[in-house]
């Protein structure tokens, strides 16, 4: 296994060299006022994150249906690995899936329509916040339910002889599932093309991590025989490196890999139930926000038209959203 993090030594953005045209850097390729991979990498983070800060304003005044979780803190995960990510490759996210859907490349407004139940939503509004598809992204709210699938998914490309690969996303949380250790060992003994994508963002709902989880999280995978790269760090730069690593030796190999990433969760698990004390959550934000971090390679000009895109953006997604219409019983049979 190899670990990456923050005290490994400076990352710099020749680390970038692989960046792809996929995910959301395809919609930042033909749209950034000023073309260098940090400013798309920031707007990219900057974009979820003023997504998942709308949206939770937007549910406290009762426009969303269901739930919604936030990706708030975690924004440098789906930013590293979807520069890296295939057209053909296919996801499956889970309940925290907007940032991973955004940075995919997904539209905000057809997302923010299908948060309100709005017939113009990814889904017509019937999968609300958890359950969206478009493309090769999937979701599911089921905890462990995506795993198997995402297996399964692997199986299929290796069978149909396909150069993509599946990636699945799953939380600390997620390792207390026995699917996920059944999963592990078909993907290992078939040798399927599949990345396993932990992000340990250290709280199960509200349960700490170390009350949750035993032993070594990567040595989970290794028991399978399963290569594993490790990054604690909310440097995307860094992220990137190990992902790039990971995505490597799946596409080169044809076999599984994992890739955990230790994060921050800033927000709430879902909508306002965060009994975490906000002292110590301020501090932790203060030192681990990845659009910080990342702020910190830009000019002050990037900074602002980064801002000022993003918010137009933002903005008219849920503008349009707003007045969408619902769907009507005869359309959902």
């Amino acid at each position: 296994m190899q670990k990456f993090s923050t005290k490994s030594g400076p990352v710099t953005p020749s680390h970038f060299h692989s960046i792809s045209c996929f995910g959301c850097f395809s919609y930042l390729c033909y749209n950034s006022a000023v073309m260098n991979e940090n400013y798309d990498i920031f707007r990219c983070m900057l974009l979820i994150r003023r997504f998942e800060e709308r949206a939770l304003a937007e549910f406290s005044t009762g426009k969303l249906f269901g739930t919604t979780h936030a990706y708030i803190g975690q924004e440098a995960d789906a930013a590293a690995v979807f520069s890296l990510a295939g057209p053909n490759d296919i996801v499956w996210s889970n309940h925290r899936c907007h940032g991973h859907f955004l940075a995919y490349g997904g539209d905000p407004y057809r997302l923010a329509a299908e948060l309100m139940g709005k017939s113009t939503g990814l889904v017509a509004g019937r999968g609300g916040s958890q359950h969206i598809h478009w493309r090769n992204f999937y979701s599911n709210g089921i905890q462990g339910g995506i795993i198997p699938i995402a297996v399964g998914m692997g199986l299929a490309q290796k069978v149909q002889k396909s150069a993509a690969i599946t990636l699945v996303f799953f939380g600390d949380g997620t390792l207390g599932e026995g699917v996920l250790y059944e999963s592990l060992n078909i993907a290992s003994l078939w040798h399927l093309p599949v990345l396993f994508i932990l992000e340990d963002n250290r709280f199960a709902q509200t349960t700490p991590v170390e009350k949750g989880v035993s032993g070594s999280m990567p040595a989970r995978f290794q028991a399978f025989g399963i290569k594993t790269w490790e990054v604690d760090s909310s440097d995307v730069l860094e992220i990137h490196s190990a992902a790039a690593q990971a995505f490597q030796h799946v596409r080169e190999n044809a076999q599984p890999a994992a890739l955990v990433l230790h994060t921050y969760r800033f927000a709430a698990h879902s909508k306002g139930d965060d009994p975490r004390d906000r002292e110590t959550i301020a501090q932790i934000r203060a030192r681990f926000d990845p659009l910080a971090i990342h702020a910190a390679r830009l000019s002050f000009e990037e900074l602002a038209q980064a801002e000022a895109d993003v918010s137009a953006i933002i903005e008219d997604a849920f503008i349009r959203a707003s007045a969408d219409p619902f769907p009507v019983l005869q359309e959902l049979g």
